[in-house]
């Protein structure tokens, strides 16, 4: 998996997108495109949080770290040509509030409840070491991160009392045209599932989650591209908004 990561990692530094991964690189499960992620995020610098999402909520959840340097604050506005794809999709995001380390019974749903410090309003930058997102097999995409090109927060607030994905309300404004607007349409369903998936994962992986970390759980709102010169709002009830510029 170590020349999968070099030539991902010679992606990101050049700014050449090849089309896919050489034949004899490519991962053939989910553990070798996790051993390639790996092996990526530990010549990028400090791990900073995690990206968490599931097709639907019956579906195995897959993550990627997220390097500290690619999780930014809100008002982010990004120079032309930063990003090849310019894709946008609205999030919420969780920060911890204590270390989730190792320990014998698996994490629940309500350890995770009780150990979110913030959650937030994020959008995440989909980019992409490849030149097309389509060509691509999965577990190529998974090995670059699922796509991750930065993930921008707004500011956090407690979590709601009795906060439920399935009421939480989203809209999504493009140059100040509300494209989405919807409620409860993460297709993970709840959101707090995956954040215990995450730490369980996590556990075996890394030694567990960390106080500090900001974890994301994947589009409210579908993956949208924009144009360079666009404004991208989010903003959740009760939560807040976060606000991006290219």
């Amino acid at each position: 998996m170590s020349t999968a990561a070099e030539f991902l990692l010679a992606a990101r530094h050049s700014g050449q997108r090849p089309a896919a991964l050489p034949e004899n690189m490519r991962p053939r499960t989910v553990g070798d495109a996790y051993a390639i992620q790996d092996a990526v995020a530990a010549k990028l610098g400090a791990i900073g949080g995690w990206k968490v999402g599931a097709k639907n909520a019956s579906a195995e959840p897959t993550c990627a770290p997220l390097p500290a340097t690619l999780i930014l604050r809100s008002p982010q506005r990004f120079a032309a040509g930063r990003f090849a794809h310019n894709g946008v999709e609205a999030e919420l995001a969780f920060t911890l509030s204590h270390d989730l380390p190792p320990r014998p019974k698996p994490y629940r749903v309500a350890d995770l409840e009780a150990a979110v410090a913030t959650v937030h309003a994020a959008i995440e930058i989909v980019d992409s070491r490849f030149v097309d997102l389509n060509g691509v097999d999965a577990l190529s995409l998974l090995a670059d991160f699922q796509s991750n090109g930065a993930l921008v927060v707004g500011n956090g607030v407690a979590l709601p009392q009795a906060f439920q994905s399935s009421t939480q309300q989203v809209t999504l404004e493009i140059d100040g045209k509300r494209v989405v607007e919807s409620r409860g349409s993460n297709p993970a369903g709840d959101v707090l599932w995956l954040l215990a998936w995450l730490a369980n994962h996590a556990t075996a992986r890394s030694g567990g989650l960390r106080r500090g970390d900001i974890v994301t759980t994947g589009s409210w709102t579908g993956m949208r591209f924009v144009a360079p010169g666009t404004r991208v709002e989010a903003a959740f009830e009760l939560i807040g908004g976060v606000d991006v510029g290219f």
